[in-house]
């Protein structure tokens, strides 16, 4: 690898404005490459990311919710998902009952800029795959 792939791949993303700064100074060292949509699955391509997105997009909120979804999602794997989202900043969480700690989670902003995204996702899914179909809450959207 030469030193100038090796540089862009350690450097910092840059943040469009000051306030975006802590959220978004993301360090490329572990990325395969400085290629978006590279980046970008790293953090979303696993086969259980973008169904936690979505619950949380149609009104999930807590594990059980979460959990309660069609695809019927195992405990470690989601408990795994919940923390490298939020360690992307794609979600929050928040504690809601103390004996035992109970969490609710929410999307960030960032989080929520994957909207668009998961819509297009939707589309493509009606278009190319028989027989799917979508939530009721998304038909509106489309």
């Amino acid at each position: 690898m030469n030193d100038k792939s090796t540089a862009a791949r350690t450097a910092k993303i840059k943040p469009e404005n000051a306030s975006q700064k802590n959220s978004q100074n993301v360090l490329l060292a572990d990325a395969r490459s400085v290629c978006p949509v590279s980046c970008a699955l790293d953090i979303l391509g696993d086969k259980w990311t973008l169904i936690v997105i979505r619950d949380m997009l149609l009104g999930a909120k807590t594990y059980g919710q979460l959990q309660r979804n069609p695809e019927s999602i195992p405990t470690n794997i989601l408990a795994a998902r919940l923390k490298k989202l939020e360690a992307a900043d794609l979600i929050a969480k928040q504690l809601y009952q103390t004996n035992p700690k109970r969490y609710e989670y929410h999307l960030t902003e960032k989080g929520k800029d994957l909207t668009p995204m998961m819509l297009e996702l939707v589309r493509w899914g009606l278009k190319h795959v028989p027989g799917t179909v979508t939530h009721p809450k998304v038909e509106p959207y489309l």
